[in-house]
C-alpha cells in the first residue's frame, strides 16, 4: 500500500485544497492571521501524515499521526470561527468541519490499527 492509497491520506490534501481555496476570499486584513494560521495548520495535516507514514518505527508513526491529529483539530476550530465571523458561507464552513471530523476518525483508526501491528511483533 503507498500513501496515496491511505484515505487520511486523501482526505487531508483534499481539504488542504479546500482551506486554500476558500480562504481567497477571506478580508484582505485576514491575510497574516487567519488566512496564514489555516494554510499552515491544513498543509501541516498531510505533511505530518506523509512523514508519519513514511517512519520505520511504529511509536514514531504513531506520534506523527497524532501530530496530524492535533494540527488537524486545529484546522476544524478555526474554520468553524471564521464561519461564524462570516469571511465564507456557513454551508461550506459546515460541510469542510464535517469532512475533518471524518479525518479524524480515520486518523485514530489508522493509529489503533498502528497500535495493533506494533502489538503483533
Amino acid at each position: 500500500m503507498s500513501l496515496d492509497n491511505l484515505k487520511a491520506y486523501q482526505l487531508a490534501e483534499e481539504l488542504e485544497l479546500a482551506v486554500h481555496i476558500i480562504t481567497k476570499q477571506f478580508p484582505s486584513d485576514e491575510k497574516y492571521r487567519s488566512v496564514d494560521q489555516l494554510r499552515r495548520s491544513s498543509s501541516s495535516v498531510s505533511n505530518n501524515i506523509a512523514e508519519a507514514y513514511a517512519k520505520f518505527h511504529y511509536k514514531e508513526k504513531i506520534r506523527g499521526f497524532y501530530i496530524a491529529k492535533g494540527e488537524a483539530e486545529e484546522t476544524k476550530r478555526n474554520i468553524i470561527r471564521c464561519g461564524k465571523k462570516d469571511f465564507f458561507d456557513k454551508a461550506i464552513a459546515i460541510d469542510i468541519e464535517k469532512k475533518y471530523t471524518l479525518l479524524l476518525c480515520l486518523i485514530s483508526g489508522y493509529i489503533s490499527f498502528l497500535r495493533s501491528k506494533s502489538q503483533d511483533k
